[in-house]
Protein backbone atom coordinates (compact mmCIF):
# COMPACT_ATOMS: atom_id res chain seq x y z
CA UNK A 1 0.00 0.00 0.00
CA UNK A 2 1.53 3.85 -1.28
CA UNK A 3 1.41 5.68 1.48
CA UNK A 4 -0.02 9.38 0.20
CA UNK A 5 3.01 12.23 0.28
CA UNK A 6 2.55 14.35 3.42
CA UNK A 7 2.52 18.50 2.74
CA UNK A 8 2.81 20.50 5.35
CA UNK A 9 -0.20 23.23 5.61
CA UNK A 10 2.38 26.30 5.39
CA UNK A 11 3.93 24.81 2.68
CA UNK A 12 0.84 24.20 0.97
CA UNK A 13 -0.73 27.15 1.51
CA UNK A 14 2.35 29.13 0.19
CA UNK A 15 2.61 26.90 -2.78
CA UNK A 16 -0.85 27.71 -3.63
CA UNK A 17 -0.16 31.67 -2.98
CA UNK A 18 2.66 31.78 -5.13
CA UNK A 19 0.69 29.86 -7.75
CA UNK A 20 -1.74 32.63 -7.91
CA UNK A 21 0.19 35.70 -7.50
CA UNK A 22 1.95 34.55 -10.47
CA UNK A 23 -1.34 34.36 -12.83
CA UNK A 24 -2.70 37.48 -11.80
CA UNK A 25 1.20 39.53 -12.30
CA UNK A 26 1.00 38.15 -16.14
CA UNK A 27 -2.26 40.00 -16.58
CA UNK A 28 -2.61 43.80 -17.66
CA UNK A 29 -3.25 46.02 -14.76
CA UNK A 30 -6.10 48.11 -13.82
CA UNK A 31 -6.06 51.61 -11.58
CA UNK A 32 -8.66 52.68 -9.93
CA UNK A 33 -8.66 56.72 -9.20
CA UNK A 34 -10.99 59.01 -7.42
CA UNK A 35 -11.88 62.53 -9.09
CA UNK A 36 -14.35 65.35 -8.16
CA UNK A 37 -17.53 63.42 -9.88
CA UNK A 38 -16.63 59.95 -9.13
CA UNK A 39 -13.94 57.12 -9.85
CA UNK A 40 -12.56 56.28 -12.79
CA UNK A 41 -11.44 53.00 -13.42
CA UNK A 42 -8.73 52.30 -16.24
CA UNK A 43 -7.14 49.57 -17.90
CA UNK A 44 -4.86 48.37 -21.35
CA UNK A 45 -6.95 46.01 -22.98
CA UNK A 46 -6.71 45.13 -26.46
CA UNK A 47 -9.20 43.41 -26.71
CA UNK A 48 -12.87 44.76 -28.06
CA UNK A 49 -15.04 42.63 -26.62
CA UNK A 50 -13.28 40.74 -23.33
CA UNK A 51 -13.76 42.97 -20.96
CA UNK A 52 -12.02 43.62 -17.50
CA UNK A 53 -14.76 46.40 -16.34
CA UNK A 54 -18.05 46.38 -15.80
CA UNK A 55 -21.09 47.68 -14.11
CA UNK A 56 -23.16 45.76 -11.50
CA UNK A 57 -25.55 47.65 -10.01
CA UNK A 58 -27.41 51.45 -9.80
CA UNK A 59 -23.64 52.64 -8.24
CA UNK A 60 -21.81 49.91 -8.24
CA UNK A 61 -18.69 48.93 -10.69
CA UNK A 62 -16.44 45.81 -11.03
CA UNK A 63 -12.97 45.34 -12.32
CA UNK A 64 -10.75 42.12 -12.35
CA UNK A 65 -7.44 40.62 -13.51
CA UNK A 66 -6.30 37.35 -14.16
CA UNK A 67 -7.90 34.52 -15.70
CA UNK A 68 -11.00 35.88 -17.56
CA UNK A 69 -13.04 32.72 -17.56
CA UNK A 70 -13.39 33.06 -13.78
CA UNK A 71 -13.34 36.74 -13.01
CA UNK A 72 -16.17 37.06 -15.53
CA UNK A 73 -18.24 34.12 -13.46
CA UNK A 74 -17.59 36.30 -10.56
CA UNK A 75 -19.05 38.90 -11.99
CA UNK A 76 -21.72 37.89 -13.12
CA UNK A 77 -22.51 35.92 -9.68
CA UNK A 78 -22.46 39.58 -8.91
CA UNK A 79 -24.70 40.86 -10.91
CA UNK A 80 -27.39 38.27 -9.60
CA UNK A 81 -26.50 39.22 -6.21
CA UNK A 82 -27.25 42.47 -6.56
CA UNK A 83 -30.21 42.24 -8.43
CA UNK A 84 -31.67 39.58 -5.74
CA UNK A 85 -31.19 41.69 -2.89
CA UNK A 86 -32.43 45.16 -4.83
CA UNK A 87 -36.13 43.28 -5.78
CA UNK A 88 -35.84 41.55 -2.11
CA UNK A 89 -35.24 44.29 0.20
CA UNK A 90 -34.50 47.63 -1.90
CA UNK A 91 -32.16 49.26 -4.27
CA UNK A 92 -30.21 51.11 -1.06
CA UNK A 93 -29.77 47.77 0.44
CA UNK A 94 -27.38 46.77 -2.81
CA UNK A 95 -23.88 47.91 -1.79
CA UNK A 96 -19.97 47.70 -2.70
CA UNK A 97 -19.05 46.51 1.03
CA UNK A 98 -21.87 43.67 0.92
CA UNK A 99 -20.81 42.17 -2.84
CA UNK A 100 -16.74 42.42 -1.68
CA UNK A 101 -17.94 39.99 1.60
CA UNK A 102 -19.67 37.80 -0.78
CA UNK A 103 -16.25 37.83 -3.25
CA UNK A 104 -13.38 37.32 -0.25
CA UNK A 105 -15.53 34.83 1.46
CA UNK A 106 -15.93 32.60 -1.76
CA UNK A 107 -12.68 33.14 -2.94
CA UNK A 108 -11.07 32.39 0.67
CA UNK A 109 -13.41 28.99 0.25
CA UNK A 110 -11.69 28.14 -3.24
CA UNK A 111 -8.28 29.25 -2.03
CA UNK A 112 -8.25 26.84 1.66
CA UNK A 113 -10.79 23.81 -0.36
CA UNK A 114 -10.06 23.27 -3.93
CA UNK A 115 -6.98 21.98 -5.51
CA UNK A 116 -6.23 25.03 -7.80
CA UNK A 117 -7.14 28.58 -6.10
CA UNK A 118 -8.55 31.28 -8.49
CA UNK A 119 -5.98 33.07 -10.57
CA UNK A 120 -7.84 36.90 -10.09
CA UNK A 121 -8.31 39.66 -7.96
CA UNK A 122 -10.87 41.76 -8.02
CA UNK A 123 -11.91 45.56 -7.25
CA UNK A 124 -15.49 46.30 -6.35
CA UNK A 125 -16.11 50.26 -5.95
CA UNK A 126 -19.31 51.91 -5.37
CA UNK A 127 -19.80 55.91 -5.15
CA UNK A 128 -22.21 57.95 -2.81
CA UNK A 129 -23.39 62.00 -2.77
CA UNK A 130 -20.39 63.24 -2.50
CA UNK A 131 -16.78 62.17 -2.56
CA UNK A 132 -16.32 61.06 0.98
CA UNK A 133 -18.75 58.63 0.31
CA UNK A 134 -16.73 56.60 -2.25
CA UNK A 135 -15.90 53.23 -1.23
CA UNK A 136 -13.44 51.29 -2.96
CA UNK A 137 -12.60 47.54 -2.00
CA UNK A 138 -10.02 44.81 -3.23
CA UNK A 139 -10.67 40.99 -3.03
CA UNK A 140 -7.31 39.11 -3.66
CA UNK A 141 -6.84 35.32 -4.58
CA UNK A 142 -6.86 34.31 -0.89
CA UNK A 143 -10.34 36.08 -0.10
CA UNK A 144 -8.47 38.61 1.56
CA UNK A 145 -10.56 41.51 2.02
CA UNK A 146 -8.96 45.58 1.72
CA UNK A 147 -10.80 49.14 1.85
CA UNK A 148 -8.88 51.79 -0.03
CA UNK A 149 -8.62 55.36 -0.19
CA UNK A 150 -8.73 57.50 -3.04
CA UNK A 151 -6.97 55.07 -5.37
CA UNK A 152 -5.50 51.56 -5.76
CA UNK A 153 -4.26 49.05 -8.67
CA UNK A 154 -4.47 45.19 -9.84
CA UNK A 155 -2.67 43.64 -11.80
CA UNK A 156 1.23 43.67 -12.67
CA UNK A 157 3.36 45.58 -10.13
CA UNK A 158 0.53 46.84 -8.20
CA UNK A 159 2.66 48.08 -5.64
CA UNK A 160 4.57 50.59 -7.85
CA UNK A 161 1.82 51.50 -9.80
CA UNK A 162 -0.04 52.54 -6.58
CA UNK A 163 3.39 54.70 -5.54
CA UNK A 164 3.68 56.05 -8.63
CA UNK A 165 -0.89 56.98 -8.33
CA UNK A 166 -0.28 58.26 -4.55
CA UNK A 167 2.61 60.87 -5.66
CA UNK A 168 0.90 62.43 -8.66
CA UNK A 169 -2.88 62.10 -6.64
CA UNK A 170 -4.82 65.36 -5.66
CA UNK A 171 -8.29 66.41 -3.89
CA UNK A 172 -10.24 67.27 -6.25
CA UNK A 173 -8.88 66.73 -9.29
CA UNK A 174 -10.91 66.08 -12.65
CA UNK A 175 -11.86 63.58 -15.07
CA UNK A 176 -8.94 64.48 -17.18
CA UNK A 177 -6.55 64.47 -14.66
CA UNK A 178 -7.19 61.49 -13.34
CA UNK A 179 -7.30 59.31 -16.80
CA UNK A 180 -3.86 61.29 -17.64
CA UNK A 181 -2.39 60.22 -13.99
CA UNK A 182 -3.67 56.48 -14.37
CA UNK A 183 -2.44 56.34 -18.08
CA UNK A 184 0.87 57.45 -17.44
CA UNK A 185 0.90 55.39 -14.17
CA UNK A 186 0.49 52.16 -16.30
CA UNK A 187 2.83 53.17 -19.39
CA UNK A 188 5.51 53.99 -17.03
CA UNK A 189 5.01 50.01 -16.05
CA UNK A 190 5.00 48.71 -19.55
CA UNK A 191 7.63 51.30 -20.94
CA UNK A 192 5.65 52.17 -23.81
CA UNK A 193 2.86 54.09 -24.81
CA UNK A 194 -1.26 52.72 -25.34
CA UNK A 195 -2.72 53.93 -28.18
CA UNK A 196 -6.09 55.18 -26.88
CA UNK A 197 -7.88 52.93 -28.65
CA UNK A 198 -6.07 50.32 -26.47
CA UNK A 199 -7.53 51.43 -23.27
CA UNK A 200 -10.95 50.17 -21.34
CA UNK A 201 -12.33 53.05 -19.67
CA UNK A 202 -15.22 53.83 -17.42
CA UNK A 203 -16.34 56.13 -14.56
CA UNK A 204 -19.30 55.77 -11.51
CA UNK A 205 -20.23 59.36 -12.27
CA UNK A 206 -22.55 60.59 -9.67
CA UNK A 207 -23.89 63.92 -11.84
CA UNK A 208 -24.90 61.00 -14.27
CA UNK A 209 -28.80 59.49 -12.96
CA UNK A 210 -29.95 56.63 -11.29
CA UNK A 211 -26.96 54.36 -13.00
CA UNK A 212 -23.99 55.99 -12.39
CA UNK A 213 -22.04 53.80 -14.08
CA UNK A 214 -20.80 54.91 -17.75
CA UNK A 215 -18.07 53.88 -20.67
CA UNK A 216 -15.20 55.99 -22.21
CA UNK A 217 -14.42 56.05 -25.66
CA UNK A 218 -10.82 56.50 -27.26
CA UNK A 219 -11.75 59.93 -28.18
CA UNK A 220 -12.48 60.99 -24.83
CA UNK A 221 -8.62 58.75 -23.41
CA UNK A 222 -7.06 61.16 -25.93
CA UNK A 223 -8.75 64.46 -25.70
CA UNK A 224 -7.35 64.02 -21.94
CA UNK A 225 -3.72 63.59 -22.70
CA UNK A 226 -3.64 66.34 -25.18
Amino acid sequence: MTMPIYVPPEQLIKDRAEFAKKGIARGRPIVVISYVDGVLLLGENPSGSLQKIGEIYDAVAFAGVGRFNEFESLRVAGIRYADLKGYSYGRLDVTAKGLANAYAQTLGQVFTHEVKPYEIELMVVEIGDGPADTQIYRVQYDGTLRDLAHCGAIGGDDEDLVSRLEAGFSEGMDLAAALRLGCEAIESEGGEVVPPEEWEAAVLDRTNGRRKFRRLDAAIVAAARQ
